[in-house]
């Protein structure tokens, strides 16, 4: 199989990045939503741990003021039984131990009350942060819905002409040689807008808008060798690259091009 020539090299490149920017207009269609909604999923996800561990600490602090309300039960029930036995005591001994036991079960009842106070603020505080935690959360999760939806209309209206352009790049990659690959996929990962191939216009890069020197407009314009933009390394095309024949042009003063053979470097 003959080797391509540059102008068909240079050809191939400019219809793989024509195909390659249709496919960004879609991913810039799609805008910032993809990101949008995986943000408001991991953050939904911190909110439902936090939610959890919230309505644990909730439980816990609802179980602990039942245990000491359990406790003060118990010691008016022994108050109940240790009254009853002080009417029928035969003895001071007897006497004093009776005392003695009520008043400790008075002072369990005491304890008892001032943990409960101390969970009831708690548990206030607890379920104030929880209320915001879950307003949070369900606001987050209707602002996820509403972007689900938002991106899957996008995607149902692109998928197929996305799939289609896609299926055309990798077609089209496989006739270009690996070097040419390598370093068009350099340029087109280094730059936002993806574009690797530039067409000279007005005298000026397509893709940063410096000028381009007239000698080396001339050298892009004769397809003799692959050139990129001095200032942004973008391969550079002129405007006639879709046709067989380099259009001859004329320019002023001459001034030193830059050949690209160093591309894939």
């Amino acid at each position: 199989m003959a080797e391509l020539t540059v102008a068909e090299k240079l050809r191939q490149l400019y219809e793989l990045q024509q195909i390659d920017s249709q496919v960004d207009e879609i991913q810039i269609l799609k805008g910032e939503l993809p990101i949008e909604v995986s943000d408001l999923e991991d953050e939904i996800a911190g909110l439902q741990t936090r939610v959890n561990k919230l309505d644990h600490a909730v439980k816990e602090i609802q179980s602990e003021m039942s245990r000491h309300q359990g406790n003060i039960e118990h010691a008016n029930m022994l108050i109940e039984r240790y009254q009853t036995q002080l009417d029928n005591v035969k003895n001071n001994r007897e006497f004093e131990a009776l005392t003695k036991e009520l008043e400790l079960q008075r002072l369990e009842i005491q304890l008892s009350e001032k943990k409960i106070r101390q969970s009831h603020a708690e548990l206030e505080a607890k379920e104030e942060t929880l209320a915001a935690a879950r307003e949070r959360m369900n606001k987050r999760s209707t602002e996820l819905d509403a972007k689900r939806v938002e991106l899957q209309q996008i995607i149902e209206k692109t998928e197929k002409e996305e799939e289609k352009l896609r299926k055309k790049s990798d077609k089209a990659r496989k006739g270009i040689e690996d070097r040419l690959m390598k370093a068009y996929d350099r340029i087109r990962t280094s730059y936002r807008n993806g574009l690797a191939v530039a067409k000279v216009s007005r005298n000026s890069c397509g893709g940063c808008f410096n000028k381009i020197p007239p000698q080396m407009q001339l050298e892009i314009a004769m397809r003799k060798k692959i050139m990129v933009c001095e200032h942004c390394g973008r391969i550079l095309v002129d405007d006639y690259i879709m046709q067989d024949e380099a259009q001859p042009i004329v320019f002023g003063e001459p001034a030193t091009p830059r050949a690209v053979e160093e591309v894939e470097d």
